[in-house]
């Protein structure tokens, strides 16, 4: 092979890269995908969307009736990223049959957007490093600890394909053409909103830059308008394509008509800030300022109530569960054995950023550097707002770290002795993809997990396992009283219905359950016949427990733990070793 092949068919390279790479994770995680271990929630939420509208429910209905029967669970998302999975379970269930076509759907969905990114961010450094650079960024991505697990199979929740949209955002920065780069920060922003709104401050922040390019060069026009126009009409079809009938509400947490006028209202101005030929710099960026301002007040006068949480759950539901959602929370608030593994490579990528932008300052492309610099800072900032920023931090911090290493490795490579050329490449390469970091710090005293932490994760694990919940299908479809977390695994495993799932929009619920633990034996009955639950399903030393006996101690779950259990429980005998414990309730 030439090196100019590298260059020439650089695209059919990295599409056979991702393939062998999705082989390798396919393989590697085959046991996960051979007993369907979705193990979070919302992986296993999102594939009960997906048997629900295969099974008949309609595309606008979005409602989750085997949780909370008979009205059902309201659920925020969209059906976009259904398509894929749906898609694959239907292409394969003719070879494989319904039961194998669906494991290898939840396999494989996950591995598509990992493609979609490795793609981007090789664009991104062909356009800002070299036409050759594009391996260290497939490379240095593997290095990304936080970003690879939104890709793994069985992770079929939709932030895999919101980081994709993130990569072609930042292909869109780089792109020294006006109308394509437009297009690709526009539609890729547009398709990530209409996904969900966890990206929404990226997608504001790659606004911004955008308009700071037109203030900074009004030649840069062109490049707003398209952006504005894309972002505006993208995201109004994608709301008329995938909003639920719920989110035709008012509400805060989703592409509603809130959202959707403030996007649209915003792409509006942009293409008229971009009409204008005004060629003082400071009077684009007054006009700049005074059109956010004026999309701001506007946005705080119509819609007061998104000022504060999104979300707009209630006192109660924040602090007894919202609140202490450990993915929310800043990365200062976690361990050290956390923090390095997470922050070392954008700091990096921030800093090879940087160093990139300085070094291109006589040259064309120090415009597309400093707004990749502008939006991996950003997302280094974001780190210290909430810890779920980790993954599109770490994915932001690939061209800078490509950066330093364009530099380093071919002098590396060109030493005179081959300890360092050998050597010396593998632990720079090592070093500044950030892997270095990691493996120290498994091997590092620091912060180390201990027993109980253990015991709560292996419970959690254990209760969710197919074999343990699928043993409760002996038993006639009945509602089971179950905890917030266990709700939505239970009703991928299991023909039976539950309670809730960690879900804000069902805030009611949720406190059930929470009540119902936590309080006196009657009050859980009471609850529990409200919600027309003959069972009760517990798993002993899951997190949720742990919480409840440590809220509410002698309320009922922690008379349950030291068995004192009230005569209207039966206890409904389990296979040998079942991590699951399971009564009859007597009403």
């Amino acid at each position: 092979m030439r090196w100019s092949d590298l260059d020439r068919h650089w695209l059919r390279w990295v599409l056979l890269a991702w393939v062998t790479i999705a082989a390798w994770f396919l393989w590697q995680r085959w046991n996960a995908v051979h007993w369907l271990a979705l193990s979070d929630t919302d992986d296993n939420m999102r594939l009960m969307q997906v048997r629900s509208w295969l099974n008949g429910q309609g595309w606008y209905d979005l409602r989750q009736y085997r949780l909370n029967p008979p009205t059902g669970l309201d659920i925020h998302w969209s059906r976009l990223v259904d398509l894929p999975i749906a898609g694959l379970f239907l292409l394969l269930k003719p070879f494989a049959g319904a039961v194998w076509a669906e494991r290898l759907a939840v396999g494989i969905a996950p591995l598509l957007p990992m493609g979609v990114a490795l793609v981007a961010l090789s664009v991104s450094v062909r356009r800002l490093v070299a036409p050759l650079a594009w391996p260290l960024a497939v490379a240095f991505l593997l290095g990304c600890s936080s970003t690879l697990l939104m890709f793994m199979p069985e992770r079929i929740d939709h932030h895999g394909w919101q980081l994709a949209c993130l990569a072609w955002t930042v292909a869109g920065l780089a792109d020294p053409k006006q109308a394509r780069g437009g297009l690709a920060v526009g539609l890729s922003s547009a398709l990530s909103l209409t996904i969900g709104l966890e990206l929404l401050p990226y997608c504001g922040m790659a606004g911004a830059i955008v308009t700071l390019r037109w203030v900074w060069d009004r030649g840069e026009a062109r490049r707003l308008a398209v952006y504005g126009a894309t972002l505006a009409g993208a995201s109004g079809l994608g709301f008329v394509v995938f909003a639920s009938n719920a989110n035709y509400a008012m509400r805060c947490d989703a592409l509603t008509p809130v959202w959707l006028s403030a996007v649209v209202a915003g792409g509006a101005l942009l293409v008229g800030l971009s009409a204008l030929r005004i060629d003082r710099l400071a009077v684009r960026l007054v006009l700049g300022l005074i059109a956010g301002g004026a999309l701001a007040a506007a946005f705080a006068t119509l819609f007061p109530q998104c000022l504060s949480r999104p979300e707009g759950v209630s006192e109660e539901l924040a602090r007894t569960w919202l609140n202490n959602v450990r993915e929310a929370k800043p990365l200062y608030t976690m361990p050290w054995r956390t923090i390095l593994p997470i922050v070392t490579g954008p700091i990096i990528g921030l800093l090879g950023a940087l160093f990139a932008t300085w070094r291109a300052r006589r040259s064309p492309s120090v415009v597309g550097w400093a707004a990749v610099t502008l939006f991996t800072a950003f997302a280094v900032a974001m780190l210290f707002w909430q810890i779920r920023s980790g993954p599109a931090a770490q994915l932001l911090a690939v061209p800078g770290m490509v950066a330093l290493a364009w530099i380093v490795v071919p002098w590396l490579l060109t030493h005179r002795s081959v300890f360092v050329r050998v050597g010396g490449t593998v632990v720079a390469l090592l070093l500044l993809s950030s892997t270095a970091v990691s493996l120290i710090v498994q091997r590092l005293k620091i912060d180390p997990p201990d027993n109980r932490t253990k015991v709560v994760l292996r419970a959690g694990a254990r209760c969710g396992s197919l074999p343990a919940l699928q043993a409760l299908n002996r038993l006639p479809k009945a509602v089971m009283f179950t905890h917030v977390d266990l709700g939505p695994r239970l009703i991928v495993a299991t023909h039976h219905d539950g309670i809730a799932g960690p879900y804000h929009r069902n805030g009611d619920a949720i406190l059930d359950v929470h009540h119902a633990f936590q309080g006196p034996p009657d009050q859980f009955r009471e609850i529990a016949r409200r919600h027309g639950a003959t069972y009760l399903l517990t798993c002993p030393n899951m997190a949720e427990t742990t919480v409840y006996r440590a809220r509410s101690p002698g309320g009922f779950y922690d008379r349950l733990a030291h068995d004192q259990v009230p005569a209207w429980l039966t206890p409904v005998a389990l296979p040998k070793g079942s991590p699951l414990k399971l009564w009859r309730i007597s009403y």
